[in-house]
């Protein structure tokens, strides 16, 4: 597998991001768990031939040959994988991922090249990014709505009226540039990318995972001149395809921490022996699917504060017929189903 990078800082780092491009690759043609490879980028940066794995799907890194065309590394690697049957991704359905507006904590740095919608666009990007080539997400799209810590009650209405499990909020915090004057050619300008991506829980509205990503790259554009942030231009440049490398390494951090939290469909409508729960055909729901059902209820402690409950129970389900976002289900035991209420969670069987 041959995987390219741009050389920005130096040939080392390009060459680690090359690597990690082959195995991106090799590892999404493979059916492996993708989530497995974000681990490995420690092990990248030291230089070597071969990469000997351990307790991964990725057994076995050969470096064949490594080459720099135009600017661009190229290397050629070859990988031992083993995909597994028990990785946790197989068992559950998809996540739904909702991806919200990133500010700039500071609009000035955006000044040089009036890039103030460089947020915006990053977060679009994010979203086709999760839509496109992660293996347990679903982009529900983005939001224009505020995401903040502060209020975890709107992220759960967010939440329930866009049919997200998981809503992703982040902050650029900086965009400054260092300038290398040149008397004879055009100045070097090299400019910083830091985000601060924070991902919250749908149903609690709670922050489940936090992570800084910081980069450098060549600002290729006149100091001067405005850049459209949307344009093809922008994003073939050197500082658009560090980003472009920044929104799949945020996509491979989920898919590391976030694709083995359990999903947990909920009994959204119900009548006599047929139920309907929130999960449909984009979750990977599939019909025949068996599911078992635990009853939530909710009590107030001795505190006066609200706690829920979840119990298991004897009911299992069978889903009947699949539509895009919701599933029908048929309950095994019928003369359990009156005890089944709207909100009950389950969990797929395998």
């Amino acid at each position: 597998m041959t995987g390219t990078a741009t050389i920005v800082a130096s040939e080392e780092v390009a060459r680690i991001h090359a690597l990690e491009d082959a195995i991106f690759k090799a590892v999404s043609f493979s059916g492996a768990d993708i989530g497995s490879i974000a681990n490995l980028r420690p092990l990248l940066e030291s230089e070597r031939k071969e990469y000997q794995l351990s307790n991964t799907e990725i057994r076995y890194i050969l470096v064949d040959e490594q080459k720099v065309r135009k600017g661009v590394m190229f290397v050629k690697a070859r990988i031992d994988i083993y995909p597994s049957a028990t990785a946790c991704h197989l068992s559950q359905y998809k996540k739904t991922f909702l991806v919200g507006n990133i500010d700039l904590a500071s609009p000035k740095q955006a000044v040089m090249g009036q890039i103030y919608d460089v947020g915006d666009d990053f977060a679009t990007v994010i979203n086709r990014q999760l839509s496109q080539e992660s293996s347990n997400f679903v982009s529900v799209g983005t939001t224009d709505y505020e995401i903040s810590r502060r209020n975890p009650e709107r992220l759960k209405m967010i939440a329930q009226d866009t049919g997200a499990q998981y809503i992703i909020g982040g902050v650029i915090t900086d965009l400054t540039a260092t300038i290398e004057q040149k008397l004879l050619k055009d100045d070097i300008i090299n400019r910083q990318f830091a985000l601060e991506m924070t991902v919250f829980d749908g149903k609690t509205g709670n922050k489940v995972y936090n992570k800084n990503y910081r980069e450098v790259a060549l600002w290729p554009f006149p100091k001067t001149s405005q850049v459209d942030t949307k344009s093809a231009r922008f994003w073939a440049s050197t500082y658009g395809d560090m980003m472009l490398r920044v929104s799949q390494n945020i996509m491979l951090d989920l898919e590391s921490e976030v694709s083995c939290k359990i999903t947990l469909p909920e009994i959204i409508a119900k009548w006599d022996n047929m139920l309907t729960m929130d999960l449909g055909r984009i979750h990977g729901v599939n019909q025949g699917d068996k599911l078992k059902l635990w009853h939530t209820s909710s009590f107030i402690d001795q505190n006066g504060l609200p706690r829920n409950k979840v119990t298991e129970s004897n009911i299992t389900l069978t889903v009947s017929r699949v539509y895009e976002n919701e599933a029908e289900l048929t309950v095994d035991q019928p003369e359990l189903a009156g005890s089944i209420q709207i909100g009950d969670v389950m969990h797929k069987l395998l």
